[in-house]
C-alpha cells in the first residue's frame, strides 16, 4: 500500500517539485493545497496518511492550521515544510504535534526517508535535533546560580518563551492551562525586571538557559 500524501505549499512551483521529486516511490500525492483553510478541508475530505505541511502559509502560519488538523483528523502525520532550520518554527512545531520537519532543498531520499518514517510512526528522521529542542523545553534543570530568581518551573516556561512560542503553545507543551501560563510570565517579567518577552528572552540566552 503507497503512503498517501497531502502537500500544501503557497507556491505551485514548489508543490508540482515535490510531486515531481516523490513520482515513482511507494508515496502517493493524493492531494494539494495552498492555505492553511484548503489544507484543513483538503485533509479532512482525503484522510491523507502524511501531510507535508508548509510552515508559512499565506492565511496565517502553518502552526496555525496544524493546531486545526491535530483536532479535525488526528490520525494523519504532520511534517512541517520550512526554508530554514529555524529551531524557533521546529520548537513550535513540536509543541503543536508535528512528527518531524524537512528542509525544502531536502534530497529525494532525505523527503521520502522522512515522510516514510511518519506514516509508519516510526523515530522521527530528524531525531536528535527535535529531541534536542523537545529537551530543552522540558527539562527541569536545576541551575546552581545564586543570581537566578525563578522558580523550576518558570524556568521552563522561559525556556519556551525563548524559543519564540505563545502561551498557548506553551500551555499545550507543558499540559498547563493558559491563565497558568500568564501567570507565570508575568511572574517572570517582574522577578527579571524587563518590560516584555524579547527582553526576557534574551536574559535567558545570556544565561545560557536556550
Amino acid at each position: 500500500m503507497p503512503i498517501r500524501l497531502l502537500i500544501c505549499d503557497d507556491h505551485e512551483v514548489i508543490r508540482t517539485g515535490l510531486a515531481t521529486l516523490l513520482a515513482g516511490t511507494d508515496i502517493e500525492v493524493v492531494g494539494e493545497a495552498a492555505t492553511g483553510k484548503e489544507t484543513v478541508k483538503q485533509a479532512v475530505k482525503l484522510k491523507p496518511d502524511v501531510i507535508l505541511l508548509d510552515i508559512r502559509m499565506p492565511d496565517g502560519d502553518g502552526l496555525s492550521a496544524l493546531e486545526k488538523l491535530r483536532a479535525k483528523v488526528p490520525n494523519a502525520k504532520v511534517v512541517m515544510l520550512s526554508t530554514y532550520d529555524n529551531p524557533t518554527y521546529i520548537a513550535r512545531a513540536v509543541a503543536l504535534g508535528a512528527c518531524d520537519y524537512v528542509l525544502k532543498g531536502s534530497s529525494q531520499e532525505t523527503l521520502v526517508a522522512t515522510i516514510t518514517a511518519a506514516a509508519k510512526g516510526e523515530s522521527p528522521y530528524h531525531a536528535a535535533e527535535l529531541r534536542r529542542i523537545a529537551a530543552a523545553m522540558k527539562v527541569r534543570q536545576v541551575v546552581e546560580d545564586d543570581d537566578m530568581p525563578l522558580t523550576q518551573r518558570e524556568i521552563q516556561v522561559l525556556k519556551h518563551i525563548a524559543l519564540g512560542l505563545s502561551n498557548r503553545e506553551i500551555a499545550r507543551s507543558l499540559e498547563i492551562s493558559v491563565e497558568t501560563v500568564k501567570e507565570h510570565v508575568q511572574n517572570i517579567l517582574r522577578k527579571l525586571a524587563v518590560t516584555d518577552r524579547t527582553q526576557a528572552a534574551v536574559w535567558a540566552v545570556r544565561k545560557g538557559l536556550v
